[in-house]
């Protein structure tokens, strides 16, 4: 595989690797409610298991309340009682064919509990990254055995993965602080 072509697939996989980060930072809870708080839970209905938003429109007509409406009535317990499964420290209420869920307000303990999730989660996407570049090394040191390719071309495009190794976990650091921020705002 060409130089080139190893350094492109190692900058979508971080790139990926990133996205992945900030869609998990969706889901830990800050002072407001937010659809991605509860759209990925998994639900077990029809025989097989639905994320909720494959099931229900969610929207937050308040800062604080979360209402999750089913299109199909037969769903709101199952949906409720994933949401309890779920561990995420919401209690939904069944409001005939709506599911409500007010968000309490958070105490400074609770905060840190969820900055601790955070940094849990960008720390396992700066593991990822640090992955990638240790198989994109392998490769550019296989081609540069195999390939014919010059020790200067392969050195080279190694400090481009340091470089690029370098500015995603920079990036996933960006949104942790910007995910602690908004967190810790009361």
């Amino acid at each position: 595989m060409p130089i080139d072509d190893i350094l492109l697939e190692t900058e979508e996989k971080m790139l990926k690797t990133e996205e992945v980060v900030t869609k998990e930072f969706t889901g830990v809870r800050t002072g407001k409610a937010s659809p991605g708080m509860v759209e990925n839970v998994m639900v077990e209905v029809y025989g097989s298991n639905m994320r909720i938003r494959e099931l229900a429109g969610i929207t937050t007509p308040e800062p604080r309340v979360l209402v999750i409406q089913p299109w199909d009535a037969t769903t709101v317990h199952p949906i409720e009682k994933a949401i309890l499964k779920a561990n995420l420290g919401l209690n939904p209420s069944v409001d005939k064919k709506v599911i409500r869920i007010v968000l309490p307000e958070l105490s400074a303990e609770r905060r840190q509990e969820f900055v601790k999730i955070a940094r849990k989660m960008a720390e396992d996407g700066r593991v990822a990254v640090r992955h990638v570049r240790r198989d994109a090394l392998e490769a550019l040191k296989k081609e540069g055995k195999t390939g014919g390719v010059t020790e200067d071309l392969v050195e080279h495009a190694e400090k481009e993965v340091q470089k690029l190794t370098d500015s995603y976990i920079a990036k996933i650091d960006g949104h942790l602080a910007h995910k602690e921020k908004e967190i810790m705002t009361v």
